[in-house]
């Protein structure tokens, strides 16, 4: 008997050794890692659509197909704006006029985007991968039924079960939450709207301000915190928030939308302080939920949390010994990175006879506003509850280089929070230019166990902002367990 009171199908009963449900980044690199092991894998993926639904998806996922991908492609062309403005300083003669055609924009990325759907589905079947093409569901604990757009079915038997269905974006539930968007259709529109309200504070919201509004569409945002990226440092929160009001976005904090209405060719937007917005568009960005509905997950005694996420243990199995899930739809860190470590570190356990652990410790992240926001490690707040002795604050906001010459008034801001309990360096935090870049080598550094001695002992490369990370030699303040600040 299995552990879960199922009688275990013998080793011949099985028609592959994996089958994963979802081929987005976390599947797909689950899938080929355990192919190269030897496992027969199979997995199963919605036919592909550039806007998910419960009937559309493709492989490669939220990431390559509505999210990450398509998301920095939109980042880049915002931001030629900012570019011709303070190139002029530079000595560029920038005629006046300059256009932006967003159809020509979409149809470019459509075409990146249906080139590296491709180019998965290669890399799958490349590695000796099943592809099928249907929406799956769970029989039991070893079966899975495909059912197919024709209206046909079948079922697979499997050893082991991967559940990595991501997760969708959510809309308030408020009247006429069907007039606005998500950022699927955000990536998606047919116009460029004139004017946009997008509704929420965390990454996804502010990224999406700085997209439009630097093509030129007039941005509202609104959000129910006093600051957003809520979770993130409070001191960098706050740098963000200003660099998104200096580049012409409207904050709106501590709001809450009660309705939408349509108004002729319009969309009205009421406010829970009684007043009104007038708009072209409404984007959702507050938050995703993990994809679990239809699987028949909790019918097989698979655990959900009350998000509907799929609680897993340490190595990433189930409630269901011989079902397991990874990415977002177990709602641990919800990043791309994330779901290919630990869909790598699934195959070393299920296939390759190395029971490993996914790390989810000192994962750097970012957010692509503009500039940029990068961090890892601990904030702050986070620093101060877990360091053995008081955090050191080592901070620095200059303007960068290129800036001096535009004219732009943009600062970089940079942090370092140190525990001086043993002198390690508990967190990073830097807002602008090339900020993610930068934060992925300081991340292995971090990884490693990085000291305060060691940056400083660390010889910067010149003229950069970078160098700015290993010449902090000051502390700007101390904060005690108990939060007390003092200066040095």
């Amino acid at each position: 008997m299995a552990e879960n009171g199922a009688t275990a199908a013998p080793e011949e009963a099985f028609d592959f050794d994996l089958f994963t449900i979802g081929a987005g980044s976390g599947g797909v690199r689950a899938s080929r890692t355990a192919a190269n092991f030897g496992a027969k894998v199979a997995v199963v993926e919605l036919p592909f659509a550039h806007v998910s639904s419960e009937s559309a998806g493709g492989v490669g996922g939220t990431c390559v197909i509505r999210g990450c991908v398509p998301k920095k492609i939109l980042v880049y062309a915002s931001m030629f704006s900012a570019e011709f403005q303070d190139s002029k300083n530079f000595g560029w003669n920038v005629p006046d006029g300059i256009t932006f055609e967003w159809k020509r924009l979409i149809a470019n990325k459509d075409r990146e985007i249906e080139r590296l759907n491709g180019i998965y589905k290669r890399l799958l079947t490349g590695s000796g991968v099943t592809i099928l093409e249907g929406r799956a569901s769970l029989v039991d604990d070893h079966t899975v039924e495909v059912s197919h757009s024709d209206g046909s079915s079948k079922r697979y038997r499997a050893k082991h079960i991967l559940v990595a269905t991501g997760s969708r974006a959510v809309r308030l539930n408020v009247p006429g939450k069907e007039l606005a968007i998500t950022s699927d259709e955000g990536l998606n529109l047919d116009e460029l709207p004139r004017r946009c309200v997008i509704v929420g504070g965390g990454y996804i919201a502010v990224e999406f301000a700085g997209i439009y509004s630097g093509m030129g569409s007039k941005v509202e945002l609104l959000f129910r915190k006093k600051t957003p990226l809520r979770g993130f440092d409070d001191e960098m929160r706050a740098v963000v928030a200003r660099n998104l009001e200096n580049r012409g976005v409207h904050l709106r904090p501590d709001t809450n939308v009660t309705k939408i209405e349509k108004v002729g060719g319009e969309l009205k937007v009421s406010i829970d302080n009684g007043g009104e917005i007038i708009t072209d568009a409404v984007l959702f960005a507050v938050g995703r939920k993990p994809k679990t509905s239809g699987l028949n997950l909790e019918e097989l005694g698979v655990e959900l949390d009350k998000s509907g996420a799929i609680k897993v243990d340490e190595y990433s199995r189930s409630s269901v010994p011989s079902i397991w899930a990874i990415g977002d739809v177990t709602n641990r860190i919800n990043l791309t990175p994330v779901a290919l470590m630990e869909g790598t570190c699934f195959a070393k356990t299920a296939f390759g006879g190395q029971a490993t652990k996914p790390d989810h410790e000192n994962v750097a992240r970012a957010v692509f506003c503009q500039p940029p926001l990068a961090v890892v490690g601990l904030s702050e707040e986070e620093a101060v509850k877990a360091a053995k002795g008081e955090v050191a604050v080592y901070s620095s906001s200059f303007t960068p280089m290129k800036n001096t010459i535009s004219g732009r008034q943009e600062k970089s801001v940079m942090k370092l929070l140190v525990d001086t309990g043993d002198d390690r360096v508990l967190g990073v935090a830097m807002c602008g230019p090339d900020a993610p870049e930068i934060m992925q080598g300081i991340g292995v550094a971090l990884k490693g166990g990085a000291t305060k001695a060691q940056f400083d002992s660390t010889v910067g490369i010149h003229p950069t902002a970078a160098e700015e990370f290993v010449t902090m030699r000051s502390a700007a303040r101390f904060v005690t367990k108990s939060g007390e600040v003092r200066k040095p």
